[in-house]
């Protein structure tokens, strides 16, 4: 089933190397048997111990989906405080007028425990975007690499990394959202609750369900053409960066070798999409709704 998307398979940095070896091998020409030969054979059989996660398989979709948990909803907790007085500042500009004031006046009036408040719903809220995120968008990759075959897969690459990015992010933001909801009215709206269990109950109380999710729409107008342009420029970026700067096969480099390449490929894809601008204009549509249907 997943055989026709072989080329996609081995551009994509979340790739299993043993599922090349047998790729390659139709191509290589055949080698005259004897000693070298056997200790190829030798090679081969210990990568397909090592990697035992098969393209495709679920449990390749298992570790897609926690590298997506650790990677979303770490990041995004450790940063709660700067997110806490950038969300205040888009609300209150006048009370808050600059990130250090806006430190200097949270931790007078609430402590430096003040500056973590919403760090539950982020950390649970994120975690469950980077969960969906990263799982769906190896499912839509290989679902939509299966309806176009194995050669409009390889030519339209790129509209298929866009394609697959845009369906896991509509389910992400879904996923996100109810966290996302409590998160703000936490951080922006003083008085209200302090913690995520204070504010779940009131906000259903209040509202219903809707509650969670009135800020869903404004969600798929920040994160789907982000997350669309992330994955497009970081897969094309491992593309370029094994094609014209790394001397010699992705095949025949090393795990850590292609740990390095997937780092500078996320520094350079990501990086240049200006994270911190984007997300600094479309949170403040969720935090101003938020504060103003209160």
């Amino acid at each position: 089933m997943f055989s026709s998307i072989a080329p996609l398979a081995r551009l994509n940095p979340f790739y299993a190397p043993h599922f090349q070896p047998a790729q390659d091998g139709v191509r290589k020409r055949a080698e005259p048997a004897g000693p070298p030969a056997t200790r190829r054979s030798l090679a081969a059989a210990s990568a397909a111990e090592e990697y035992s996660c098969e393209y495709g398989s679920l449990k390749f979709y298992a570790l897609c989906g926690v590298g997506g948990v650790l990677s979303c909803g770490l990041t995004h907790t450790a940063v709660v405080p700067l997110d806490l007085v950038k969300c205040r500042m888009q609300v209150d500009p006048q009370k808050y007028k600059s990130i250090f004031n806006g430190f200097s006046v949270t931790v007078k009036e609430d402590g430096v425990r003040g500056l973590a408040k919403g760090w539950a719903p982020t950390f649970i809220g994120y975690s469950m975007q980077g969960l969906c995120k990263f799982g769906f968008y190896e499912v839509f990759k290989i679902l939509y690499g299966n309806m176009l075959g194995e050669e409009n897969a390889y030519l339209w690459r790129t509209s298929l990394y866009l394609a697959a990015s845009a369906s896991a992010e509509f389910f992400a933001d879904i996923a996100l959202a109810p966290m996302e909801a409590a998160k703000v009215r936490i951080q922006t709206q003083p008085g209200y609750a302090n913690t995520l269990r204070q504010a779940v109950p009131k906000m259903f109380g209040e509202e219903g369900i809707w509650a969670f999710y009135k800020g869903v729409a404004p969600l798929w107008m920040r994160q789907i053409p982000y997350t669309m342009m992330k994955f497009a420029c970081f897969e094309r970026t491992v593309e370029a960066l094994y094609k014209y700067v790394v001397p010699k096969p992705r095949s025949e480099c090393t795990k850590p070798e292609q740990l390095v390449v997937t780092f500078i490929a996320g520094y350079i894809g990501w990086g240049r999409l200006k994270k911190g601008e984007r997300n600094l204009h479309g949170r403040g549509i969720v935090s101003v709704q938020r504060f103003r249907r209160s």
